[in-house]
This record gives structure tokens, sequence and C-alpha cells, in this order.
């Protein structure tokens, strides 16, 4: 059976935790974290799975450019006016490369970002996952000022604001 990505749920959170605790040992956060984001936006939420294993998952969610969200922090509300989908994260387990799931996992943030009106998708990446966004189509983002120099390193050393046109299918 092939592997496929559908609807997060509350059920799914504790699976969504253990791939966080392997993809980002580095960068761990809240499981409230993911509950809000996933009560905010479930569009933007998504698991992958194969034969009822968890391969991974996938959480955006609208956002402003230039100004990620705080590392393990809850959003409190989506912003009133978005101009971007944030992918906050994409997630795979580490023997899922080949399954072509990071591809469909874009796919759809791509389609969901131009249903929405949005021009572009945004991330911030590890710097493990910098030449995987730019394979994608993302690139540095231009306009780096000291608040969001400080957000960054917030995060950890080594991280950068990315972001790519919304490809309309």
């Amino acid at each position: 059976m092939s592997a496929n990505w559908r609807a997060m749920t509350e059920a799914d959170l504790d699976a969504v935790l253990a791939v966080a605790d392997v993809v980002h040992p580095d960068y761990p956060e809240d499981r409230a974290v993911f509950a809000e984001r996933l009560a905010l936006f479930p569009e933007g939420c998504r698991l992958a799975e194969r034969d009822g294993r968890v391969l991974g998952y996938g959480v955006m969610h609208p956002g402003l450019l230039g100004v990620p969200p705080p590392l393990d922090a809850p959003l409190g509300a989506l912003p009133a006016v978005a101009d971007c989908l944030y992918l906050h994260d994409i997630a795979l387990l580490p023997d899922t490369r080949g399954l072509g799931l990071g591809a469909k996992a874009l796919g759809y943030a791509h389609g969901l970002a131009a249903e929405k009106g949005y021009g572009a998708l945004a991330l911030t990446s590890t710097p493990g996952a910098l030449g995987y966004w730019t394979r994608s189509g993302f690139a540095p983002y231009a306009e780096i000022g000291p608040a969001l120099a400080a957000k960054l390193a917030s995060y950890g050393a080594g991280m950068s604001y990315m972001t790519a046109a919304v490809v309309r299918g």
C-alpha cells in the first residue's frame, strides 16, 4: 500500500509528538502548540501514514511575511489579514525518503495557499533542511531586519527564514 496524507485529528497528536522527537530533537515543542494549530486551522494540519503507521506530519497556517511565530509558543489567534501560508513544520521520518511525501505535502501547501488567495509560502528552515527547501523553490527572505534576526536567533544557530511564490495549479 502506498503512503498517503490525510487530515490530522486530535487523536493523532501523540503520534505527531513521537515523529517530532525523532525528526526535531533539538527543537522540541509542547503538545499544546500542535493542538492549538489544529484547533485554529485544521485544514493546515496533515498526517502521513502507510498501513496504519504514522510516517510524518505537516502543520501550516496563515501568517504574515517576515513575521514567523516563536518556537514552542501558542499563536493565540491567526492574523486578521494574512499574506502567506506559513509552513510551521513538515516532518517526515528518515526512512520515508523516496516516497514522495515531501513533494505531496508541498503540493498540498501550494494548493491551500492558492485557495486562500496567498501569494507566498514561508517557513523557518533548520540548517540541515536548507538544501531541501532551496531545491523545492524557496529562497532566503530578502528583508531580514533586527526583529526578524532576533526571532531567528531565538530558534537556534543557523536558522533561515525562507519564502516561495505560490504555484497555482
